[in-house]
């Protein structure tokens, strides 16, 4: 269970940069950020015309107020991408056309990764950076060090995506010959195949227009693209479903990655035809970097490349295992998938956010800093996403019945979602460490390698524990062998993270979580029983909720586990300032 582009992107970090920094303490040294794909000098929102000269850019009010806004589009997404997946279990339930659509979608779920998150802005942004750095500092220069860039890169990058994408289109019999052997419905996928295959042109296009808005510190319309690419999808599938079936929801893939780009355009040509300085310099190690060219680059990139395919190929491996099952086993994991990564995703949120202050940290050479920076995020993130992880087991059937039991999705898919839920839930806290520790070993400017062995591993423990599990359990054997595979990643990560980047205290760590586990079984119990004894499925699932996050809470905070303390003082503070008022 790794994706989570078209719901909640959260996404991979970026390293730092190697060729340019930004001014100011409150700013970064390229390091990456919060948003979908968010890399280089903030975490969110748009520096203004004209203030980036006094510093707004890199004060820790414009990361605030940026991390704010990143973080609200994120949500109205992710609502979207909810109401995406609700449309189409409505539409289609989950049955052999779902199964196919998301056969075909697994081309956009990789292309994301690659074109938007990961590598076209680790490779774009330090350009970007570095054409403006070269502009801010001789700004009469002449041909324009950014059009130059633009002008060198784009036509060519445009002719390799529209090329890719034609061969997709072409090769698409073999893509999903490949990718679900087996499959009850192999026309239908090729079809919608045909129709995704789009993205591998569109989304491209759409990380070329982030990376550059990003680098010049403009960050809304990146951070609105899956609400678009979600909009887009809905209405598609609403207008011709009932003429083209599920090749709708394909072809509505399709139209919401040409709206990526749509909505990025018109604010990128303005920045690209602007010559404003940006606040940032060119650094003494700049130029020495930048000679090394490609192969200093590629050299940069591949850790993070390899960690963020591996990641991604979890995806690929489930399906490929479920698509010799019964009609629905896919489309099944996907739904669960797609709900139990909610929680994962918000408490992601905050060590997204917090990966500049470790970066810097790691980048002065401050690592008392940022090992308390990283202890306490791990220790947050673990209390958000146990405690939702405790709320899904508790009450999986009422939360799946409430969000997908209409139309076309029957109580038999219902049952089967919540169970496959309930399996996948136990791998949330892998999950959650994972991507907040990988920020650990990117912090640096050159990214390590270990993520990327500790992500193979746990792949091929995922692969071999799959394989044998599904003759067994089915479709649940594909969940358990997810949840074992990205626990033992974690495990590793965890156990080097000390030895390779931040100097993290194991010990303190491992009993924190153990602690903070015990808190999550107790209190999944009681919701489990609080959502039994309810018979409205809305009303059970939210008394679960408070149940579930009371008696952790409590529990947790008579284990003395860490951060619990934070949490309350952060619940009771509104009580205080109204108990303050009334008197």
């Amino acid at each position: 269970m790794s994706d989570t582009r078209h719901s909640l992107p959260a996404v991979p970090p970026q390293p730092e940069s190697p060729s340019v920094e930004v001014a100011k303490d409150g700013g970064t040294g390229g390091d990456g950020t919060a948003g979908a794909g968010t890399a280089g000098v903030g975490t969110g929102g748009e520096a203004r015309p004209g203030a980036e000269s006094r510093g707004s850019f890199s004060s820790g009010r414009f990361l605030a107020r940026a991390a704010f806004l990143t973080a609200l589009l994120t949500a109205a997404g992710a609502l979207l991408g909810l109401a995406r997946d609700q449309t189409i279990a409505h539409l289609y339930g989950a049955g052999p056309d779902t199964d196919a659509f998301l056969v075909a979608w697994t081309v956009p779920e990789v292309a994301a990764t690659l074109l938007i998150e990961d590598a076209m802005a680790l490779i774009l942004v330090p350009a970007f950076s570095l054409a403006l750095a070269r502009r801010a500092t001789a700004p009469a220069l002449d041909p324009d060090p950014v059009r130059l860039l633009v002008r060198s890169t784009l036509p060519r990058l445009f002719l390799a995506l529209s090329a890719g994408s034609a061969l997709l289109v072409a090769t698409a019999p073999w893509v999903v010959a490949v990718l679900a052997p087996g499959l009850p419905e192999p026309g239908l996928a090729v079809d919608c195949t045909r129709l995704t295959a789009t993205c591998a042109f569109t989304f491209g296009m759409a990380g070329y227009c982030s990376a550059a808005l990003r680098a010049h510190g403009s960050f809304t319309a990146p951070a609105m693209i899956y609400v678009a690419y979600n909009a887009g999808i809905i209405t598609t599938m609403v207008m011709v479903s009932d003429r083209w079936g599920v090749r709708a929801a394909a072809a509505g893939v399709a139209i919401g990655g040409v709206l990526m780009v749509l909505v990025q355009l018109p604010v990128l040509w303005r920045r690209l035809r602007a010559r404003r300085p940006v606040d940032v310099t060119v650094t003494e190690r700049g130029p020495k970097d930048a000679g090394g060219g490609p192969t200093v680059a590629l050299a940069l990139l591949a850790p993070v490349i390899v960690f963020a395919l591996s990641r991604q190929s979890q995806v690929l491996i489930e399906r490929f295992l479920a698509a010799p099952l019964p009609a629905g086993a896919i489309s099944h994991l996907n739904y669960a998938q797609k709900v139990a990564q909610i929680p994962m995703t918000l408490s992601m949120m905050l060590c997204t956010v917090t990966f500049p202050v470790v970066a810097r940290a790691m980048a002065a050479g401050d690592t008392e800093r940022a090992r308390r920076r990283v202890e306490r995020d791990l220790a947050l993130a673990g209390i958000i996403v146990l405690v939702g992880a405790a709320t899904v087991v508790a009450c999986a059937p009422q939360i799946i019945e409430v969000l997908f039991q209409r139309g076309a999705f029957e109580p038999a898919d219902t049952a089967a979602t919540a169970d496959v839920m309930r399996v996948y839930a136990l791998g949330l806290l892998g999950h959650t460490l994972v991507g907040a520790l990988v920020r650990c070993y990117f912090s640096a400017a050159r990214p390590l390698w270990f993520p990327a062995f500790a992500m193979l591993t746990g792949l091929a423990l995922t692969t071999g524990t799959g394989t044998l599990l599904v003759q067994v359990w089915g479709v649940l054997g594909i969940a358990a062998a997810n949840a074992l595979g990205i626990t033992v990643t974690a495990a590793l990560m965890l156990h080097g993270v000390g030895r390779h980047s931040v100097p993290v205290s194991l010990r303190f760590m491992t009993g924190g979580l153990v602690k903070l586990s015990a808190a999550a079984a107790a209190a999944t119990g009681s919701g489990w029983l609080c959502g039994a004894l309810i018979p409205s499925p809305v009303l059970g699932a939210m008394a679960a909720c408070v149940v579930v996050s009371a008696v952790f809470l409590v529990i947790a905070r008579a284990l003395r586990a860490p951060e619990t303390d934070t949490i309350l003082r952060f619940l009771s503070r509104p009580l205080t300032r109204k108990l303050a008022h009334a008197r």
